[in-house]
């Protein structure tokens, strides 16, 4: 390579395992299918089952816990998290700043318990050179809070007719590079593009939606069989690496039968659908641009999701305890809160999710959701496409990579791409050593030592180690899982194992120790005596 490569990092918002087409869904997403046809599709790889704790370590390569960010941006000072991205730690952009590279973030931030006054956790004081989104972590598509440009309010630009914030963080991603193209020329960038979409609201455009009328009538049970079979016939799921079983559905979902509101569901996942559809249209605007400036090919594009699929069923108090709601839309109609059966999601006046049952589909072939660190929690479809780096490492185009990989890899892998080294301190302090390593190399072929990864939120934790998986829910007993073949958690091996639960369950409190982790019963007391309301779970 004549250059050192352009840099961009793609993240959805609570987007499950099989939504995209290249992973066995049913919506057309084919700018990203074409990174995947292009590139390399991981089959195991994980995040930390949140969005705002898995911004953390995506962009520091640490653990959540050891940069202020156990579970969202709230001060929980002193006995809590402080929901502010640590001083202590170096990003990804602040990495790459240092290595020459321009640095640009458009979208979703999510890292500053004050997301009103510019502060040392805003991205244009953690490396980035230009900032276009938000600093909250869920609002409304048509009229979001805390719309910024680098340190300004915007707010109002969002009052136009037809603004769209999926849109709008896709046209900024392209003036972005396109401004860079024509200032910088051959200079490296970093974009950082992080989606909104497709977490609630169920916020879409009506064209989009229109498109995949009928698509989910057949209803969420049928919908499972047939994705499972398309992750079998794409190699994703096989019996040598996870077994090709389907979890049961979820007790609290009912069978599509026994639905008292298809249409009305059916709608819910068409808006989703349509969410996930317009951000792959952006991406593929991006591709389009980086193709035509002749720098697409030695870019590595890296995409993946924060989290697994969402099951929170949104209500009236739900909504308005935990997001800033504008009364009315930009026309005057009121808004209504909630899921409503029988009100037609998409539009403004509208705000709701797509609940458990959606959930549970597309976190298809696993059981739980966001916020639970079983498979369903935090496994990712992640796809990276860079011609130019990979092809001379004899990677072939559309492989599929099985090896166990988790959100710390990332910034490594970034920086080995660019031939950045990781810091050893910032402004003078020093920082942790990064708790991940580089893919490269495993997508070369060589060989590397088998790791333990480990997983916290809410209390739920987690350990990966060779064939097996430790995995709890909050004040629930382990469970242990032969991971290498029931990658679905279907068959619990504990009382089977009890040898193995011991060993495992020593090395996640050594773990969970060494990386700060707070016992989930101080963060209830703390908020009992505070008389707060709990974060969402």
């Amino acid at each position: 390579m004549t250059r050192r490569p352009d840099i961009v990092l793609v993240l959805a918002d609570d987007m499950g395992f099989s939504d995209i087409g290249c992973f066995g869904g049913e919506i057309e997403t084919p700018n990203i299918d074409r990174l995947a046809r292009e590139g390399v599709r991981f089959t195991q790889f994980y995040n930390t089952a949140r969005c705002s704790p898995s911004r953390a370590s995506l962009l520091t390569g640490l653990h959540p816990h050891q940069v202020g960010v156990g579970i969202l941006n709230f001060d929980d000072t002193p006995d809590g998290y402080p929901g502010n991205l640590s001083e202590r730690c170096v990003t990804a952009a602040e990495a790459l700043q240092d290595a020459g590279y321009a640095t640009y973030l458009s979208g979703k931030w999510h890292l500053a318990s004050d997301m009103d006054t510019p502060n040392g956790s805003w991205p244009t004081r953690r490396g980035f050179d230009r900032f276009f989104g938000t600093l909250e972590g869920a609002g409304s598509f048509y009229r979001p809070r805390t719309l910024t440009r680098d340190e300004t309010n915007v707010e109002h630009e969002a009052d136009q007719p037809g603004w769209y914030y999926t849109d709008a963080i896709s046209d900024h991603a392209v003036s972005f590079v396109e401004e860079h193209d024509a200032a910088r020329g051959d200079d490296p960038f970093f974009l950082y593009l992080a989606y909104t979409a497709p977490l609630w609201p169920l916020h879409a455009h009506e064209d989009d939606v229109r498109r995949y009328d009928g698509r989910f009538d057949a209803g969420w049970d049928v919908l499972r069989e047939e994705r499972l079979a398309r992750l079998e016939k794409e190699g994703i799921v096989t019996d040598e690496h996870g077994g090709t079983a389907l979890a049961e559905r979820d007790p609290r979902v009912p069978a599509w039968a026994d639905n008292p509101d298809p249409d009305w569901d059916a709608r819910r996942m068409q808006v989703y659908a349509a969410q996930v559809d317009r951000m792959d249209q952006g991406i593929g605007r991006l591709l389009d641009t980086l193709e035509r400036l002749g720098r697409l090919d030695d870019t590595l594009v890296v995409f993946l999701s924060d989290n697994g699929g969402c099951a929170e069923e949104l209500d009236h108090d739900f909504v308005t305890a935990f997001v800033p709601l504008r009364d009315t839309t930009r026309e005057g109609e009121p808004v209504t809160p909630g899921n409503v059966p029988g009100l037609v999601p998409g539009g403004e006046s509208t705000y709701m999710s797509y609940g458990r049952a959606w959930a549970h589909l597309s976190n298809t072939p696993f059981r739980e959701y966001k916020h639970w660190v079983h498979e369903g929690g935090i496994a990712t479809p992640l796809v990276a496409r860079w011609p130019a780096g990979l092809d001379e490492t004899g990677v072939e185009a559309g492989t599929l990579h099985r090896r166990p990989h988790q959100l710390v890899d990332v910034l490594p892998t970034l920086l080995q791409a660019a031939g950045a080294a990781y810091p050893d301190s910032r402004g003078g302090r020093p920082v942790p050593e990064a708790e991940g390593r580089s893919m490269l190399p495993a997508l070369r072929g060589e060989s590397a030592e088998d790791r333990d990864l480990f997983w916290e939120h809410e209390g739920n934790s987690a350990v990966r180690s060779g064939p097996w998986k430790l995995v709890r829910k909050h004040g629930r007993p382990w469970e242990l899982y032969a991971i290498g073949t029931d990658r679905a958690e279907q068959h619990d091996l504990a009382d089977e194992h009890a040898d193995v639960v011991a060993e495992l369950e020593e090395r996640y409190e050594v773990w969970a120790r060494r990386c700060g982790v707070i016992p989930r019963e101080v963060v209830l007391d703390l908020y009992a005596r505070r008389g707060k309301g709990l974060p969402p779970e």
